[in-house]
């Protein structure tokens, strides 16, 4: 008997999915296991996988369609099955995405295309494309400004040569970018550029979040430093007591953000967030981290901070790192966030400028740990530094209450031996 694969439902939040690709087609042979179709909540994007072994008798809707929850997508079963049972009778709803796109189609074209029908001669049209010819603009001669075939000719002959290879490769996708380096200014196929390649629908939604961020928000910016001594010292102790077990492996990102949930903790108005014109202050401390993965940028939550001791903490983040880069996260635990902290030190970054997640109202971003010169009494010494770079919606809060934000945090990252409660 034919089997539905329904759209899960990928956390209590998610109602719709998009359908981002379909890996099995109507007439596919698949494996119990074996991966159907790529979907994608606001947040990520997962995989469905087949229950059973069959064949895709149907596919029940396209690529780019807004599902419902528990709606059938296709049937898997023997061939000759009928499958109408379970096709769904609502219709799925096109992204906004999809109409964008749709709407962007035009403007897409060579500028000659782009011209309505009745603008090029259908000679004129036959040689631009005979030729790949496609001009920014070409000063029509005929009647009401009609580009006709010598109108291209002419134009054509004063302008760089396209070599055969150049010309397939063109109309396989390439562009062509700038001047030939062939002679008389030929275009080669060196000279061609790769064809654009469309953002993934999560990339775009990240692009339009940040978008967003920056036009509803008055973001600035502090950036100061912390003395890292204890947190090498912590971390080189944790190493060692590791060996005999018994102990998490606490990492530097680890212990910052501790002492930030710490900071927080003090400073509460930081863990708050600006709804509708309201400020929101939240009692709990739900700390999102930026996390890097192969399908984008994700902020997994680790919830109630405040009642997790080091490892505790630890142990979370390192849990749902590991469901972010394997792309298997739920959409929960990739929602509400009161807070976020971005690390890039690991990667060499001295200081930068993290963006706001509304509706957030601030942002740490924890940058490389650096020898710097400092002044103590009357010489300069030189010590191991951390930079810290908070941005705050200066809507919420103002400049001075992000620097004493930032004081209570360096005093807790420098006395991190003593408030871990780690016995060493």
């Amino acid at each position: 008997m034919a089997t539905p694969i329904e759209m899960p439902r990928l956390g209590n939040t998610v109602e719709e999915c998009l359908l981002a690709a379909w890996r099995k087609r109507k007439g596919d042979r698949v494996e119990e296991g074996e991966i159907v179709a790529d979907i994608e909540t606001d947040k990520a994007t997962f995989e469905v996988a087949a229950p059973i072994a069959g064949v895709v008798l149907d596919t029940f809707f396209g690529e780019g369609e807004l599902i419902p929850v528990f709606t059938n997508i296709c049937a898997i079963g023997s061939p000759g099955e009928s499958v109408e049972q379970f096709r769904p009778r609502q219709e799925a709803k096109p992204p906004e995405r999809a109409s964008e796109e749709r709407k962007a189609e035009p403007s897409a074209a060579p500028a000659v295309e782009a011209r309505s029908a009745m603008a090029l001669s259908p000679r004129a049209r036959r040689f631009a494309e005979e030729h790949v010819f496609h001009p920014p603009s070409v000063a029509g001669s005929g009647p009401g400004g009609r580009v006709l075939e010598a109108d291209l000719k002419s134009l054509y002959a004063a302008s760089p040569k396209v070599s055969s290879l150049a010309r397939k490769q063109v109309r396989a996708g390439r562009e062509i970018q700038g001047t030939g380096s062939g002679i008389n200014g030929m275009i080669l196929a060196m000279d061609l550029a790769e064809p654009p390649v469309r953002m993934s629908s999560l990339r775009e939604r990240i692009a339009r979040r940040m978008r967003e961020s920056l036009a509803s928000t008055a973001q600035y910016t502090l950036n100061a430093s912390a003395g890292a001594t204890g947190l090498l010292r912590l971390r080189q102790k944790i190493k060692a007591r590791r060996q005999g077990g018994g102990l998490p492996d606490i990492n530097i990102n680890d212990m910052v953000l501790f002492c930030t949930v710490r900071a927080l903790a003090e400073m509460p108005e930081l863990n708050a967030e600006l709804i509708d014109g309201k400020v929101h202050p939240r009692a709990n401390i739900h700390l999102g981290f930026a996390c890097d993965t192969s399908k984008g940028l994700l902020a997994p939550v680790v919830r109630n901070c405040e009642k997790l001791s080091i490892g505790e903490l630890a142990q979370r983040v390192k849990e749902l790192t590991e469901l972010a880069t394997g792309g298997s996260i739920s959409p929960d635990d990739l929602a509400g966030a009161t807070f976020t902290v971005s690390n890039l030190g690991s990667l060499g970054i001295e200081s930068f400028t993290p963006i706001l997640n509304p509706p957030q109202v601030a942002i740490l971003g924890v940058n490389s740990i650096e020898l710097k010169p400092i002044r103590r009494d009357d010489r300069i010494e030189f010590a191991e530094r951390i930079g810290l770079s908070l941005t705050c919606d200066h809507q919420v809060i103002d400049g001075a209450p992000g620097a004493r934000f930032l004081g209570v945090l360096r005093r807790m990252i420098e006395d991190v031996e003593a408030i871990s409660g780690l016995d060493l």
